[in-house]
């Protein structure tokens, strides 16, 4: 089984994507009030409950009104 310390190389990036995309989102969310589909209440709790990837991915692909 590797250890944490062999794995912190991959693992650092992908906290930063991750929390970056994370950042992002909410941003997005909290600064637009048209969706698609939802409200900002349910798109703020898909995205801290999918908070891996998915629910920021979720929301760009479903829930962003387009421009």
């Amino acid at each position: 089984m590797p250890e944490i310390k062999e794995m912190l190389p991959f693992l650092i990036p992908l906290v930063i994507v991750e929390f970056t995309l994370l950042i992002y989102t909410f941003h997005h969310i909290l600064t637009h009030t048209a969706y698609k589909r939802g409200s900002r209440a349910l798109w703020i709790v898909v995205v801290l409950v999918g908070m891996q990837f998915i629910g920021p991915i979720l929301y760009f692909l479903l829930g962003k009104e387009e421009s």
